[in-house]
């Protein structure tokens, strides 16, 4: 474990000077051989126990606040419901080796290199925890109440990953969907806190800033390839496109929007869309004003996954009013239904090979493609259900996942620890 702390001590420093020397992909299985033995190590790892009082009563919000991708945004929202909650509480910004942009600046005035209080909130992935236990002092976590963040996106909790459980007293997670796979493998108080939904944006941009026609009807892809981009299934939306419209009809479009994309990415989107003049590629990683707006730029959201840790794009759209159309299986189903978006019918498959952390002989979700495109035909030509569709989601949307609902859920769950353990 010291090795281990040596060696990402040194990578952190050197960080900005790795990534120009060496390739991605080998940075990237250096740090996965690294992963896999930090977890294995936690097994035998002691963590000193909670001590009422030890410390003053607040939370302290671990985690990568700066940076600009899925799980940045997530820790954001994590501190968003915090501040709203009204507990005492303070960031420390943690990151590791990789090439995620990290430029957010939200929370740079509550960034502290302290950690004050009595309970860690720790919004760092099962996947990279051993890493991070290797990394961070012992004082960190010994005497301190130590909840997870996590998210997670198949049926099945990854046996490989239960040695985290060893350095935490509670897991919070933000849908059912993942609770239920977590609560199979430990009896740790596995707790369910929804995220909160805001989509202000301080600077609009319009379609001419992403150099997007304005008379076209644009349907929108998302994805990260860093996600593993067979679980986003972009595949199955450029499908159901070509399905629902010949190459040529020219009055619609499809936005592709690809973080971390590598050259088989643009292969891909190239190869499928042939012949399409209405193919646009945003490979561009966007602060979260110009995600917004590209979403308010298009007319429909698609996201026909295979499975979905929450869905946080989608919940944003709808309270943007923009329509979704989505695969009717994992965590998005938990804000969405029948009355305000799109939800495409799916069948269970196997997973057929190990892809990152998704491991052969899983299940998720292979999305009806018909379905979809008929979707995507039906919000084209109907205008009224368009409208009702979008105004139905906003609403469902600004209620189900409300700041204030969130921040009722963490004050209960934490006067409940406290309660327990008579403070």
């Amino acid at each position: 474990m010291k090795t281990t702390k040596l060696i990402l001590l040194i990578s952190n420093r050197l960080k900005p000077i790795l990534l120009k020397i060496f390739p991605h992909k080998l940075l990237r299985r250096l740090k996965k051989n690294m992963i896999r033995s930090s977890i294995d190590s936690l097994a035998a790892t002691k963590v000193i126990s909670f001590v009422p009082g030890k410390y003053e009563h607040g939370i302290n919000l671990i985690g990568n606040i700066k940076a600009e991708s899925g799980l940045g945004q997530s820790c954001r929202l994590v501190a968003d419901e915090l501040l709203a909650s009204g507990i005492d509480f303070s960031i420390y910004s943690y990151s590791q080796l990789g090439n995620v942009k990290e430029a957010a600046s939200k929370w740079d005035d509550k960034i502290s290199s302290e950690l004050p209080y009595s309970i860690n909130l720790i919004h760092i992935n099962p996947y990279e925890f051993g890493l991070a236990f290797a990394q961070l002092d012992s004082s960190v976590w010994d005497c301190r109440y130590n909840i997870a963040f996590w998210l997670w996106e198949l049926e099945e909790f990854p046996e490989e990953w239960t040695p985290c459980f060893s350095c935490l007293d509670e897991i919070w997670t933000p849908s059912e969907f993942i609770s239920k796979s977590i609560r199979k493998r430990t009896n740790l108080p596995i707790i369910t806190i929804p995220y909160s939904v805001n989509v202000s944006i301080k600077q609009i941009y319009s379609r001419d800033y992403f150099h997007l026609p304005k008379d076209k009807f644009l349907f929108l892809v998302m994805y990260d390839s860093s996600s593993i981009t067979e679980r986003k299934n972009p595949k199955g939306t450029m499908d159901a496109f070509k399905r629902a419209f010949d190459k040529a009809q020219q009055d619609v479009g499809i936005i592709i929007k690809v973080n971390n994309a590598v050259k088989e990415d643009i292969n891909l989107i190239k190869h499928e869309m042939n012949g399409y003049s209405n193919v646009y590629i945003i490979q561009d990683t966007l602060d979260k004003d110009c995600v917004n707006s590209l979403i308010k730029c298009s007319n429909v959201l698609v996201s026909l996954h295979r499975s979905e840790g929450f869905g946080l794009v989608l919940a944003e759209a709808m309270l943007l009013g923009i329509p979704t159309i989505a695969t009717n299986w994992s965590s998005n189903i938990e804000f969405m239904n029948q009355e305000v978006s799109c939800l495409v019918d799916y069948k269970l498959i196997e997973i057929e090979k190990d892809m990152g952390p998704f491991k052969k002989g899983n299940r998720w979700a292979d999305p009806d493609i018909t379905e979809a495109s008929h979707f995507m035909n039906k919000l084209y030509t109907d205008k009224s259900f368009y409208d009702l569709i979008a105004l139905k989601a906003k609403l469902y949307i600004n209620d189900k996942l409300s700041i204030q609902r969130a921040a009722e859920s963490i004050n209960k769950r934490v006067a409940e620890i406290m309660e327990k353990y008579g403070k």
